[in-house]
């Protein structure tokens, strides 16, 4: 089996170098990954410049970084390997839940992969104080491609780690409301700045992906690429024509 694998944490991420070591057991590896840090760039594709690739190895693995998006790198990796089976997104530092997966670069790589006609699969884990105990998660890890990397029908799965897993849930993706919020701030000079950032849902619909997580359990929810909205589509009556 031929994998490739991304993040958009960077080529340095140990989340990356973590997913290497479990994937490794499962076939043969090609890593493209960004240069810097691309989180929250979604499905961006760099089209007004050309990009570059760079042969970075990582912990003994044959490794390249690219100066672009997550997106980017799988469209270049899929294009410079042959023969790719599928996309490994991750381990990503943070996780990816709820309306967060409509920004996620980490999900964006995975999609990018449907988007060619591959499967992708995406993996993240929270961070708080310190870096995630990848060591601790490793079994889990393996499971989890064990599992979904010999799945034909799912093409498309975003897979979140609590820090301490206690079993595995198939999920659905909570659709609660937007959890961002505008945090006005000033500069040294006064200035007006804003955070764009987070917070917490405390609402938890059981069966969805952040209610796997604050239960402790590895969430895995199948996606797919179109966002039409079927019940809406069959309500609704063509315009009569002017």
């Amino acid at each position: 089996m031929h994998l490739l694998l991304a993040n958009d944490d960077g080529i340095y991420s140990p989340g990356l170098a973590a997913l290497a070591a479990v994937a490794s057991d499962f076939g043969e590896l090609h890593i493209v990954a960004p240069d810097v840090e691309q989180s929250s760039m979604g499905q961006a594709i760099t089209h007004s410049r050309p990009i570059s690739i760079r042969r970075t190895p990582i912990n003994g693995y044959d490794a390249h970084r690219v100066n672009g998006t997550p997106a980017d790198c799988v469209a270049l990796g899929a294009d410079l390997f042959k023969g790719i089976d599928v996309v490994l997104s991750g381990i990503n530092l943070g996780p990816n839940i709820g309306s967060s997966m409509w920004h996620s670069g980490t999900l964006a790589a995975a999609k990018q992969a449907a988007l060619l006609g591959l499967r992708g699969i995406a993996l993240s884990t929270p961070t708080g104080k310190a870096d995630p105990d990848f060591e601790r998660l490793r079994p889990w890890v393996a499971k989890i491609l064990e599992h979904l990397l010999f799945e034909s029908d799912v093409r498309l799965a975003n897979v979140n780690f609590p820090p301490d897993p206690v079993g595995i849930r198939w999920t659905r993706q909570a659709v609660s409301q937007y959890d961002g919020r505008v945090v006005p701030i000033t500069d040294p000079m006064g200035r007006s700045l804003y955070w764009l950032t987070v917070r917490r849902v405390e609402e938890l619909e059981e069966g969805t992906d952040r209610w796997a997580m604050r239960n402790g359990f590895v969430s895995i929810t199948p996606l797919r690429l179109d966002l039409t909205d079927d019940a809406a589509l069959a309500r609704m009556h063509t315009p009569a024509t002017p």
